[in-house]
């Protein structure tokens, strides 16, 4: 494998570079394209290209295949200034098989100062963004902390429910929350609030979730008086009531009364934004067209019922997470997009009006009956450039750190601030890009002698900066099989918190602010979220969808 910090001469003169003005041209005529921006830390979140997906550059070959699953994607390479990052990238994606790509010469630098177009910052920002674009259009009723915290105390008739992830939900809510996540929300609402007079109350963390939820409900046809939570649980914790930590309260699976009334919400929201019903054998005619049309295959239900099983192909990406990090999972603009459901279509209906709002062009939903259902599990990520190296078990690396003999390297990504993060007692944090691009930090690890065991998660991105660090120092190195994951399989013990010792720059990693950082945060995100339709009318380059 060619590592991430040097190409050869060859290599590096055969990469294609497009000015701003000429990727601008790609981007606004139509057809597929995707654009990659390649930067580690804060880069992407200060300042990036509208339409440009993270792709951090030490993640490149295990993230991209599922990002850009066609190979002769017209591809685009972004970093801060065009130089060697992105052409690091351009070269490794056009070693593993990507056949159209191209750098931005000067980076987003020049895309911004030399071309004058704009930059938007933030994370997930185009979904973000919609929500702030949902809120203005369609005046989305909401209620500020306040006011929620004084119905509360008073027993009113209402029913706050929170649409966040399950474990955002646990770690941090509003008291008597009831958890809804995503698309989950119209499937069990109707149980839900037997009274038709009982206010609904939307939350999550900050905005966009709240809004779209709340709007969902709106848009469905739900008689009930429907809000959002102004500003979520963190505006709950700025006024200074107590949040709840541990909820597990959830919405049940709906009754068939419950189901029938959900079904029948989906039909309206089909017909109001547009959506297409999919068969099974146009499905399978996509498939046999994916060397020349990207396709998608997003399984919207909940990660439980996905790996109990699912239609072949089809990826776990539950609905309401999609709509709030398409960016995450859809790499490729313009490419055909189907959610995969259960035959009632409700969380895949009102996920694709999400999706067509957005601006995505192609978006279908497909319902799948359970007994062709065949597929379980979750299937192997597809790594591309993975190379053979030299492994360690969990039994072999117990007994190394044992007898101090060993440097235990983790190179996983941080998680959200709500997820906990495991790992091997004695392993130090690391960035695989950090140790290609700075190999002198191993000599302040170890004591820059003995062998090197690299860890990650699951083993997959352990396995490539193996590969690399092997180029880059004359110490043994191999990774552990299986990752963090086979360690704890094996019964071994592991730590959790954000005391793990660490190379990685303090950008990457993830930990709760104190709560006056958060607030600073937040007004921030606040003024963002007042600015950030006009800089996308501006640029042009987005057209988010409203529908009467």
């Amino acid at each position: 494998m060619t590592d991430t910090a040097t190409l050869s001469p060859r290599q590096e003169a055969g990469l294609r570079a497009v000015t701003p003005h000429e990727l601008r041209e790609v981007l606004l005529a139509g057809g597929e394209w995707a654009v990659v921006d390649v930067r580690e830390g804060d880069g992407y979140v200060v300042g990036h290209i509208s339409v440009a997906v993270p792709l951090p550059r030490s993640e490149v070959e295990v993230r991209i295949a599922a990002l850009v699953p066609r190979r002769s994607t017209p591809l685009f390479v972004t970093d801060d200034d065009g130089g060697r990052e992105a052409q690091s990238v351009a070269g490794r994606l056009a070693q593993v098989g990507y056949t159209d790509v191209a750098y931005l010469a000067g980076g987003v630098t020049a895309w911004q100062a030399a071309a004058g177009y704009e930059l938007v910052s933030g994370v997930n920002a185009l979904s973000k963004a919609l929500g702030e674009f949902v809120e203005r259009h369609y005046d989305t009723p909401k209620i500020g902390a306040e006011e929620l915290k004084a119905k509360l105390d008073r027993g009113d008739d209402i029913v706050v429910l929170d649409t966040r992830p399950v474990p955002e939900f646990n770690h941090l809510a509003i008291p008597s929350g009831v958890g809804a996540p995503g698309a989950e929300l119209l499937l069990r609402v109707f149980d839900a609030v037997p009274s038709p007079d009982t206010e609904i109350v939307v939350n999550c963390a900050g905005r966009t979730r709240a809004i779209i939820g709340a709007q969902a409900l709106i848009n469905a046809g739900v008689t009930n008086p429907i809000v959002s939570l102004e500003n979520g649980t963190a505006a709950w914790q700025f006024a200074g009531f107590e949040p709840a930590r541990g909820s597990t309260e959830l919405l049940a699976a709906p009754s068939p009364a419950g189901l029938a009334r959900a079904i029948d919400a989906a039909r309206r929201i089909r017909k109001r934004f547009g959506v297409t019903v999919a068969t099974a054998e146009q499905v399978e005619t996509w498939r046999g067209e994916a060397g020349s049309r990207t396709l998608y295959l997003f399984d919207v239900r909940t990660p439980e019922e996905h790996a109990a099983g699912h239609v072949r192909g089809a990826r776990s990406v539950p609905g309401g997470q999609l709509v709030q990090a398409t960016d995450l999972a859809v790499g490729v603009r313009n490419g055909r997009v189907v959610l995969v459901d259960d035959e009632d279509l409700v969380r895949s209906s009102i996920t694709a009006s999400w999706l067509i709002q957005l601006g995505l062009d192609d978006v279908v939903v497909l319902g799948v009956p359970a007994d062709a259902r065949t597929a379980s599990g979750e299937p192997p990520r597809e790594v591309l450039g993975d190379v053979p190296v030299p492994t360690v078990t969990a039994a072999e690396l117990a007994a190394a750190l044992a007898a101090g003999d060993v440097t235990l390297l983790d190179v996983e990504p941080s998680l959200p601030y709500f997820l906990e993060r495991h790992y091997v007692a004695g392993s130090v944090v690391a960035r695989r890009t950090t140790l290609i691009d700075r190999p002198d930090t191993l000599a302040t690890i170890g004591g820059g002698v003995g062998r090197i065991v690299v860890t990650s998660r699951d083993g997959d991105l352990a396995r490539l900066a193996a590969a690399d660090l092997a180029g880059v120092t004359s110490r043994p190195v191999a990774a552990l099989d299986g990752g963090t994951d086979a360690w704890i399989a094996a019964g071994n013990p592991v730590e959790t918190g954000l005391d793990q010792p660490s190379l990685v720059p303090s950008d990457a990693l993830v930990g709760r602010p104190s709560l006056d950082a958060h607030k600073r945060q937040f007004a921030d995100y606040v003024r963002w979220g007042d600015e950030i339709v006009a800089v996308l009318e501006r640029d042009g380059l987005v057209q988010f969808r409203a529908f009467e």
